[in-house]
């Protein structure tokens, strides 16, 4: 704002003595219109990027000093005096220029307020810190660090790595090259090895230069933080690598962001969020399994943090490896080596790792066409005969459905009565293991009834599968099958139910690992990222769905999720031999036998899917070679919501906002699940061929959806959300 006029940072005070005016990035409401920074006064000059206590209306709020927009010093009508500073937190030095730049520039091109992403940038236990608080945890660290400092003779070196062939060309072109580059590498071909290598050789090179490592999910930290600490805490100590997601405490977030922040950090791994760290010395930024849906936030900013990841590094002329088995088309697309027909190419750079080290060869994939099948057989027999087979000879397999619960939805016959959820168009799903019914949209939950509630039937039966109700078959299945340790078959499931406490996922893992379980039933949080060395047939049950979803990208996320699958079969070479060279596979039930995806995914042949893919969306005009937005809308009834929607489209057809000639805006339609916690939920499509004109469009639009909330009482919110992965 080139003049501050919030009434909750402005007072008609008398003069004060002569202070310095500043901005400052403050966290303010959401849709208050408010966007910029604010003014406030200081007895002394401070410096953009000084943490400091601002008031804001009745409240205290931590507040980030910020550069003055477009060099102009924060002025005031005449006789409203700005309110002035409450503190500094001294000890921290000021957040850098370059951290403020990503900030700015994920604000403007995810359209939120500066001072929301910002203060969500940091950990939650600063924003309310005092000043004095501050500074006796500085002193304390202070103290921590000097008793506990690693001395010189403390360090070693560590005996060289012996790598492939395919992998030293791809770290002589990541040392070499500027990037960025995607690391396509088959599952077990080494690309851990590969961000490791890269790692060591970035900070041998500098002794301030930071690494930032980045995995989709939280499940994945702890193994990666078990590597890396092994491979550098003998050379820098174990304080040089710190973790950073949201399942640490907060006094946990707090320390790992004050370490990589004060530079003490060489190494910081982490979730998305991870990709705001406030690293001065960063160098080398890694993005594993860069096609994952979860490096996009689903709440408040609506960022990608891979494609904040290729932006922050390019600013900080740092070099960014993106990792995958199966690329995100965008990555693949942008990855494309030069041609006749396009001499120019692409902007990454890819480096190809085909070959599997250490582990058997690639997982041959059988399907199962379940029309050929006995009727409403969960596990075809083919399939159960592998799993005892493997089973008997004391091999390990993993079961996938990405369904939690013990099945979708009960029903009742004579009435059709379903379990919808009350407060959602869903349904509520049938958890056995504690007889519930859960809305795994809401939360709502409770108790099975022991008769239909519409017509008083006592038979209600469950609808559809998920993994608690097969790991209950299988465990009825394989009673009988013993193992040669002459024990019965073990069957245990990890899903989000069974991985609620804290500590649960490690556990269940160690089980895993340990050869306690023999088959392991669940969902695509566990078939992605493991090491499993004893795991040599992945089954896939039900995963015919996304085949024919109205969600365009439905196709693309299933055979990335059957590939990483598939990936979790056979990765120790000598385990298979010892076993009697039985080779690893992949069984796929289907009613879709013929289906493209299934021949690519029989030849693991990637290159031939993305290619088939990519002529679909050209001729589809779809991302990449399109740019997209979704506005969307909450409000008490659908009919309200689609009317605001209806609204600031006609008004920005009338006023001709920027960009519009260029941009094509959809009619508004109700979400796929339309309520949710009895709020009416509809969106509105916008496209263009042209990413600026798409931009400059929805900051322009920004000024139209603020008014037209005040004129549209039944709204409740509104949100953009800028290169949706979900449609």
């Amino acid at each position: 704002m080139t003049i501050e006029t919030a009434d909750e940072s402005l007072s008609s005070a008398p003069e004060a003595p002569a202070s310095h005016a500043l901005w400052v990035a403050v966290a303010t409401p959401a849709h208050s219109s408010v966007s910029e920074p604010l003014s406030y006064l200081s007895p002394a000059p401070l410096p953009p990027g000084t943490l400091v206590r601002v008031p804001l209306g009745r409240r205290e709020v931590l507040g980030v000093v910020w550069d003055s927009p477009a060099g102009n010093e924060p002025s005031l009508p005449h006789g409203v005096q700005a309110r002035s500073v409450l503190g500094v937190l001294e000890g921290i030095p000021p957040l850098n220029e370059s951290w403020r730049r990503l900030t700015s520039f994920t604000a403007r091109y995810y359209q939120r307020a500066l001072g929301e992403v910002a203060l969500a940038a940091l950990p939650p236990q600063l924003r309310d810190l005092t000043p004095e608080q501050m500074a006796r945890r500085i002193k304390r660290k202070a103290k921590a660090d000097k008793d506990g400092a690693l001395g010189p003779e403390a360090a070693s070196a560590l005996p060289p790595i012996q790598l492939s062939e395919e992998q030293q060309q791809a770290t002589r072109q990541i040392a070499s090259e500027p990037g960025p580059f995607l690391l396509y590498g088959s599952t077990g071909s080494g690309k851990t090895e590969v961000y490791l290598h890269s790692v060591q050789q970035v900070l041998a090179a500098n002794p301030q230069a930071q690494a930032l490592v980045m995995v989709p999910e939280i499940n994945l930290t702890p193994q990666l933080e078990e590597r890396f600490l092994e491979r550098f805490a003998p050379i820098y100590g174990e304080s040089a690598v710190v973790s950073m997601h949201s399942g640490m405490t907060n006094p946990q977030r707090l320390k790992s962001w004050t370490a990589a922040h004060m530079g003490e950090a060489r190494i910081v791994l982490g979730t998305r969020m991870a990709v705001f760290a406030s690293m001065p010395g960063l160098a080398l930024i890694v993005v594993d399994e860069e096609h994952d849906a979860s490096y996009k936030q689903q709440e408040g900013a609506r960022y990608s943090a891979r494609d904040l990841a290729v932006w922050r590094a390019r600013e900080q002329n740092a070099k960014v490896i993106l990792g995958s088995a199966t690329p995100s088309l965008e990555s693949w697309h942008a990855s494309r080596p030069p041609s006749a027909e396009d001499p120019q190419g692409g902007r990454y750079l890819r480096l190809n790792m085909p070959s599997r080290i250490g582990a058997a060869e690639l997982p041959r994939v059988r399907l199962v066409d379940m029309s050929q099948q006995p009727r409403g057989a969960v596990f075809s027999p083919p399939l159960l005969r592998a799993i005892t087979e493997r089973v008997e000879r004391g091999e390990q397999c993993l079961v996938l459905l990405n369904r939690r619960g013990f099945a979708p939805v009960l029903h009742c016959k004579d009435c059709g009565w379903k379990s919808d959820c009350p407060h959602c168009s869903a349904h509520q799903v049938f958890h056995k293991i504690d007889r519930t019914l859960r809305c795994h949209h809401c939360g709502f939950t409770q108790r099975v009834p022991h008769a239909c509630p519409s017509c008083g039937n006592v038979d209600i039966s469950p609808m559809g599968r998920g993994t608690e109700q097969l790991e209950e078959q299988l465990a009825a299945l394989l009673r009988n099958v013993i193992t040669p340790e002459r024990r019965a078959a073990r069957v245990a499931r990890i899903d989000a139910d069974t991985t609620k406490n804290k500590g649960a996922l490690e556990e269940q893992l160690a089980a895993v690992h340990s050869g306690e379980v023999d088959v392991l039933v669940g969902t695509q949080m566990v078939a992605k990222g493991h090491d499993f060395r004893r795991i040599t047939l992945v089954a896939a049950v039900q995963p015919d769905g996304a085949l024919f979803s109205s969600d365009f990208r439905a196709p693309e996320r299933l055979f990335a999720l059957l590939m990483q699958a598939a990936g979790r079969a056979g990765r120790d070479a000598h385990y298979i031999a010892a076993q009697g060279g039985n080779p690893p596979e992949m069984w796929i039930q289907t009613w879709h036998a013929e289906h493209s995806l299934y021949a690519a995914l029989r030849r693991h042949d990637y290159p031939r899917f993305a290619s088939e893919q990519l002529q679909e969306r050209t001729d589809a005009g779809m991302p990449p070679f399109a740019y997209q937005a979704l506005v969307r809308a909450d409000a008490r009834t659908q009919e309200a919501a689609q009317a605001f929607l209806n609204a600031v489209s006609e008004a920005a057809r009338e006023r001709q906002l920027p960009g519009i000639e260029h941009v094509f805006l959809f009619p508004p339609v109700p979400m796929a699940v339309q309520r949710v916690a009895n709020v009416e939920r509809a969106q509105m499509l916008i496209e263009s061929t042209n990413r600026s004109a798409l931009q400059h469009f929805l900051a322009a639009w920004q000024e139209v959806l603020h008014a037209a909330r005040s004129d549209h009482k039944a709204v409740i919110r509104w949100l953009v959300d800028v290169d949706p992965q979900a449609i």
